[in-house]
């Protein structure tokens, strides 16, 4: 850690370069919803595609990206490959993003049915 000129402590530049690589790769809704589904329970790349909804050959190279930079994981069961999260600390990461997401919106949702409740609609 280097110290900034407010007193306050901050990360070596190449710290920061590997988080902006993590979080760039999270950039893609398809990547985030396989971390998503995987933190859910291990899965082969047939059962992520219809999970997510994607074609299989793109759900690949996304877990080849994924992968390559140590967020997921795998091994092959016959001729089957199961895929899982490699980087648990990553889970933890888009659980809080979405969860807060999700708060968000529900609150600013909340007021707009309370009072449609009231006008009894």
């Amino acid at each position: 850690m280097t110290t900034g000129a407010d007193g306050h402590d901050d990360p070596p530049a190449e710290l920061l370069t590997e988080a902006a690589a993590a979080f760039g790769l999270l950039a893609s809704s398809a990547r985030l919803h396989i971390v998503w589904a995987l933190a859910q329970g291990e899965s082969d790349v047939s059962g992520l595609a219809e999970r997510v909804g994607g074609a299989l050959p793109a759900v690949s190279q996304h877990l080849t990206k994924l992968k390559l930079a140590g967020l997921v994981g795998s091994r092959r069961e016959g001729r089957r490959v199961v895929y899982f999260v490699a980087d648990p600390d990553m889970v933890t990461v888009v659980r809080l993003m979405v969860t807060q997401l999700a708060s968000r919106a529900e609150a600013a949702t909340a007021p707009a049915a309370r009072r449609l409740r009231g006008t009894g609609a």
